[in-house]
């Protein structure tokens, strides 16, 4: 039985093998859903949920970690930045991706070169210094 380090993700891999197809259209327990051949028919983010309790299990008896204990990855967590946009970071310090220009759609007008910018004052002066003579 997992202990409480790894509870967050296999509460997380339980809900995302319940709803997933693989249990709800095709009516295969969710224990046989996580063997082949039908482990390939699972959404990606229930493929990565297993990898990741896996590895926290994994954890649980790595003797490196002996003395800190299995950090587990507080899936709560994750999805709350995921769904506030903040982001998220596995050490101290400000997060790599907080204070960033905000989403883009990708239709919006790219910022103009440095080097256009320049070139058209240089033509608006051209053009000044023309008229005045």
């Amino acid at each position: 039985m997992p202990t409480s380090s790894c509870k967050d993700i296999r509460d997380a891999l339980a809900q995302c093998l319940q709803e997933s197809e693989c249990v709800m259209v095709q009516r295969n327990s969710a224990a046989d859903c996580l063997r082949e051949p039908l482990v390939d028919t699972l959404p990606l983010k229930c493929k990565q949920l297993k990898k990741g309790f896996g590895e926290c299990r994994r954890g649980m008896v790595d003797m490196r970690k002996r003395f800190r204990g299995n950090q587990p990855i507080a899936f709560t967590k994750i999805q709350k930045t995921e769904d506030t946009g903040e982001g998220y970071q596995l050490y101290a310090g400000k997060s790599a991706f907080a204070g960033t220009r905000g989403e883009t759609d990708g239709n919006s007008k790219a910022p103009e070169d440095w080097r256009e910018a320049e070139n058209r004052r240089y033509r608006e002066a051209q053009e000044a210094a023309a008229k005045k003579s």
